[in-house]
């Protein structure tokens, strides 16, 4: 299919039209005469379809090598679709589309620091809270400089924002200072249990020591107030800047200030600060049947987008899914992402939203995200069988350092939306939950089925960060759901709740085979409620909390375990709730290395399998190659033979899993490993 653009002899790339950031839009398209911006071309494309309406080939836009600064996103419709024999080909040469603007002109003071006046930040209202150094986030100053303030009192909400959640909380004396500098552009991030409320400061009382917001969280629940003991950091406090590496902007002045790090020269870095939220959007209509069909994008970068906080403060329930997207999709169809990469994101990497189907994200980096990196579907229910999202597949692909402004933010998300394929990928590094599927809590209505999660690594997953998540998270009744053949391991919560699968509220009639599943804080399997799913075949190792945990008894089969390896230290096996009978264990295989006898929830084996559980199970070490460095693989005449255990083929742990290669993390975190 993209033939067309192989190099061919030391030649220049076959291109219907191309761009170059030296270009000029009143060029004809040509290598000697290149457009300047991409929309030049995506126009030229258009004429030149309909002068063609025919072709049997693809029509390629080549990009040259460079930097193409956009100051809004790359707009397409239905108008810019190709076909299946003739797709529209985005690609070229170590490309990059950029949201940003590279910061020149910079001078040295007295203290080494590298400054710099910015009148669109004080005349025109420019805002950013991201700044990137020779392709590296960094961070803006914070308090406290190691760990976290904790609120010392929950206090009632104003009288403004009864009904609306949290607004306000007690403060310990000497944490928050009213005399701070520029005090509305100082932030407080609050943590709560699995998400965290990013709010501007209102006022600071020091008599009564209550700090308030701009504005309240905007959900009347428990779990989202400021409570007693919830931990908190401010971030964008000028006097606290001093560090190497951290940076400010004073948004009265205009003035930006960044301390360089050891061996950085202030005329050989590049310093990039975004401006726009979104590159691409790919907006077809449909509701009415209009959309973007056989459009491909390859080998392009896009890089540098926007996110700024809004005057009231930010707050949302789980997941951060309201938030937007670098690469944005409705309607696109039959098209692509094919080895590019997204990276230093403001917001999620890609969105497919309404009417979005059979779009493939293959060999693609979706890093340094300041939120997630893909989301499928929506959190709404549609009526109209076209409009959910479905049949994406994101393949090959590694997604990580994720969650750097928005720690809740998910590596892939997937909501109302079915027959969507997540294969071979490697998610890693986030604070929150490195796969979730479904949106529907309890059993009531779902759109979420069918769906593959299937031979991914996914890996340091929460950091200490936020709790109850996991390595893949489910909500809902899901028939035809698989999570298969997957490497999931060092998953740590702040408190409760570091699993590694974890079949959340309904989650029903999913199958879950073939996983590796190891050193997790809480478990490495648990099912909150759910009905008929089916765990098999699977190896949970090393959890330090639990190995297996089931929270509800009900008066269906919650679920059936059977012919999986479960191995572990001194944790109990077995946690939370047991009572009644409704889940069936057998076929499975025991062993704590510390010779300790095992407790099956309170009983011997001899009176659990009175109840018609562990029949057939053995009490026996498995004869794991090296488990300690994460090789479970079966010497010969392992016991596993007497479970009908069939070895798993699951993904290599990566080199990426060493943390020293890593970039810093963007909050405190307490790592286990």
């Amino acid at each position: 299919m993209l033939a067309a653009i192989c190099m061919s002899g030391g030649t220049a790339p076959v291109a219907d039209f191309v761009v170059s950031p030296t270009g000029n839009d009143a060029g004809r398209g040509t290598h000697r005469s290149p457009f300047k911006t991409v929309e030049r071309a995506r126009d030229a494309v258009r004429s030149f379809r309909k002068l063609h309406p025919r072709l049997d080939r693809p029509v390629v836009v080549w990009l040259q090598k460079g930097r193409y600064e956009l100051d809004r996103p790359l707009r397409l419709t239905s108008e810019d679709s190709g076909t299946e024999a003739s797709p529209t080909v985005f690609t070229g040469d170590h490309a990059v589309l950029s949201g940003g603007r590279e910061i020149r002109d910079w001078h040295v003071d007295e203290k080494g620091w590298w400054k710099t006046e910015l009148p669109e930040v004080r005349d025109a209202g420019w805002r950013f809270v991201q700044l990137f150094v020779d392709g590296k986030r960094r961070f803006r100053p914070r308090l406290p400089k190691q760990g976290y303030y904790t609120i010392s009192e929950q206090v009632p909400p104003t009288e403004a924002s009864k009904g609306h959640g949290s607004d306000r909380f007690g403060f310990r004396p000497g944490d928050v200072d009213p005399s701070w500098h520029a005090l509305s552009d100082v932030e407080v991030l609050c943590f709560h249990i699995w998400d965290m409320s990013r709010m501007r400061i209102g006022s600071i009382d020091t008599s009564s020591h209550i700090l308030t917001t701009t504005g309240p969280t905007g959900y009347d629940a428990g779990w989202a107030d400021f409570t007693k003991g919830n931990r908190y950091l401010v971030e964008n406090v000028k006097e606290a800047l001093g560090d190497p590496g951290q940076w400010y902007l004073d948004t009265r002045s205009g003035e930006l200030t960044y301390i360089p790090l050891p061996g950085e020269k202030l005329h050989s870095c590049s310093i990039i600060a975004p401006r726009i939220n979104r590159l691409v959007e790919i907006e077809g209509d449909p509701v009415n049947r209009h959309f973007v069909d056989h459009v491909v994008f390859r080998d392009l970068t896009f890089a540098e987008t926007n996110w700024t906080l809004d005057p009231k403060g930010r707050f949302y329930p789980q997941a951060e899914v309201d938030l937007g997207a670098t690469i944005h999709a409705n309607g696109w169809r039959d098209g692509g992402l094919y080895e590019c990469e997204i990276c230093r994101t403001g917001e999620y990497g890609i969105e497919f939203q309404s009417g979005c189907r059979n779009v493939t994200v293959d060999r693609c980096k979706l890093l340094d995200l300041g939120a997630g990196g893909v989301k499928i579907g929506e959190t709404k229910l549609y009526d109209d069988d076209q409009l959910p999202a479905q049949g994406i597949t994101v393949s090959n692909s590694e997604i990580g350092h994720g969650g750097r402004l928005h720690p809740a933010a998910i590596g892939v998300w997937i909501g109302q939306s079915s027959s969507n394929k997540i294969v071979n990928n490697h998610i890693f590094d986030l604070y929150y939950t490195g796969v979730s599927i479904g949106w529907t809590w309890g059993y009531g209505k779902s759109q979420a089925h069918d769906n593959i999660i299937a031979n991914n690594e996914i890996n340091d997953i929460g950091q200490g960060v936020l709790s109850d998540m996991g390595g893949i998270y489910t909500l809902g009744i899901q028939p035809g759901t698989k999570l298969t053949g997957n490497r999931i391991h060092d998953i740590d919560s702040f408190s409760y709740g570091g699993w590694g699968i974890y079949p959340d509220e309904g989650s029903s009639h999913e199958l879950i085979e073939n996983n590796l599943v190891y050193r997790t804080k809480s478990g490495g399997f648990h099912q909150h409620y759910g009905e008929a799913n089916t765990v098999r075949n699977n190896i949970f190792a090393f959890a330090r909390e639990a190995e297996i945990i089931r929270t509800r008894a009900e008066d269906h089969l919650s679920f059936t375990f059977e012919h999986n390896i479960v191995y572990w230290k001194d944790a109990p096996l077995l946690g939370s709730n047991w009572s009644g009978n409704n889940f069936r264990l057998d076929n499975n295989l025991y062993w704590r290395t510390d010779g300790k006898p095992i407790d099956f929830a309170g009983m011997t084996l001899a009176a659990w399998q009175a109840k018609g559980n562990d029949v057939h199970s053995v009490i026996a070490d498995p004869l794991f190659v090296a488990p300690e460095r994460g090789d479970f693989h079966l010497r010969l005449h392992s016991p596993a033979e007497l479970i009908a255990f069939k070895s798993l083929t699951v993904p290599a742990a990566s080199e990426r899993s060493k943390r020293a290669d890593w970039p810093p993390p963007a909050f405190p975190t307490s790592h286990f490993f």
